[in-house]
């Protein structure tokens, strides 16, 4: 009998022992050169030509419309575009029947583009159709940061005075 309990208590033991390893966490190893150079880069910047997000005189604007947009990280290394999403907001004022007062009526248009330029269609509406106070967006910015990786890279917004 004794026998008997001294073996069960020896096995609770080495069952216990085990699990209590396997619980624990093995440490982490230090990151090599190979996994470090595929990470994220810490910080990507999206700009227009030159520009980033800012307020620019409708003068500047329509230069800009045949530019690219550009995605550097901090090391100041360039990612190619692959697509982004693009929002024209225009501004036109209307007299309010029930006020009389002069609101400003906002109209959205965009469209999604597969390179990092506007197509040559949307840049001539634009350069006709660009007033002060519209606003042009580029969303869902993404880039090839490898081969075998997509980025998405902040958005821009441009205000035109």
């Amino acid at each position: 009998m004794l026998k008997k309990l001294s073996l069960s208590c020896l096995f609770v033991f080495s069952v216990a022992c085990t699990f209590a390893q396997s619980s624990k966490k093995p440490a982490k190893a230090a990151p090599s050169p190979a996994t470090s150079a595929n990470k994220r880069p810490a910080k990507l910047r999206s700009s227009w030509s030159i520009f980033l997000s800012d307020t620019l005189p409708k003068n500047e604007v329509i230069k800009l419309l045949d530019s690219a947009l550009i995605v550097r990280d901090e090391k100041n290394v360039k990612y190619p575009v692959i697509s982004f999403a693009f929002t024209y907001e225009k501004h036109e004022p209307y007299l309010n029947d029930t006020t009389g007062q002069v609101n400003i009526y906002k109209d959205y248009t965009g469209d999604n583009f597969k390179a990092a330029t506007l197509s040559p269609l949307w840049s001539k509406a634009l350069k006709a159709n660009l007033e002060s106070g519209d606003v042009l967006y580029f969303d869902e910015i993404i880039i090839q940061y490898t081969p075998d990786k997509l980025y998405k890279a902040p958005s821009l917004r441009f205000d035109v005075k």
